[in-house]
């Protein structure tokens, strides 16, 4: 059985077609997902879909990239996180790919969601782009360590990985590991501990080897449990069942409400 520790099922391309994502998640024994918040505006949505399904669970949070969100504060994540099935902060981080200039306002609204995770004792889930010492220096200045959480989507180095790990953070691998040239991310999930690792689609983005270009679901997280067990030289039943574990300790998640 495999989790979907980070998707976006309220973005268009998958919720105008939630019941066949739902029943090829069934098919192909991906058992619960995560649906990631991205901004306030469309997060009642997010929180909805997750309320719909026993098996699905939300985060609350605005990602570093939308540049014209309301900033939230720590008071209305704190707030929201206490909502039932909302179990993680974020996305947050940091992105200094797509957007130049002046970025301290997404310093400052990435050290707004520590503080709040921090506060509601909830996880973070952590995007980091082109942004590595940054946002490592932020989750150590405010330490980040004392919700831990996920850096997910990761395509860092091990040093980054590493750095990360230290703070008691997991490492999530999405489609990008399955990817001809990813050699480096190849050589991390080598190495990442079993008991640190997730798994993830970020979907409707990044679809894995073999469906690359197409669009992605929670339904082909197996194909980036398959290439961590190709890499590691173990059964693929061995990474299910870490990242299973890793994901319902970690979220705080009891396995069987799953109906």
């Amino acid at each position: 059985m495999f989790v979907d520790s980070h998707c976006h099922l309220d973005f268009p391309e998958l919720a105008a077609d939630l019941p066949h994502v739902l029943e090829s998640m069934r098919a192909n024994a991906v058992t619960h997902a995560l649906c990631i918040g991205v901004e306030m505006e469309a997060w009642p949505r997010v929180h909805a879909i997750a309320l719909g399904a026993g098996n699905l669970y939300a985060s609350v949070g605005v990602h570093p990239d939308y540049t014209d969100a309301p900033e939230p504060t720590v008071e209305l994540l704190v707030t929201k996180s206490r909502e039932p099935k909302v179990v993680a902060i974020g996305e947050t981080g940091l992105d200094y790919y797509r957007l130049e200039g002046d970025l301290e306002w997404q310093r400052a609204r990435f050290r707004t969601h520590i503080r709040a995770a921090r506060e509601c004792g909830k996880p973070l889930v952590i995007h980091t782009r082109a942004a590595a010492a940054d946002t490592l220096a932020i989750m150590r200045d405010e330490r980040a360590g004392e919700a831990g959480g996920v850096m997910h989507c990761f395509t860092e180095t091990w040093e980054v990985a590493a750095a990360a790990l230290a703070m008691g953070f997991h490492i999530s691998f999405s489609g990008i590991v399955t990817f001809k040239n990813s050699t480096a991310l190849k050589d991390v999930a080598r190495r990442v501990p079993l008991d640190r690792m997730l798994i993830e689609t970020d979907s409707p983005y990044l679809a894995p080897v073999p469906h690359r270009g197409k669009r992605n679901e929670p339904a082909f997280v197996k194909h980036v449990a398959e290439e961590i067990a190709r890499l590691r030289e173990v059964p693929i039943g061995t990474i299910a069942e870490a990242t299973s574990a890793n994901f319902f300790r970690l979220f705080r998640i009891n396995p069987h409400h799953a109906h």
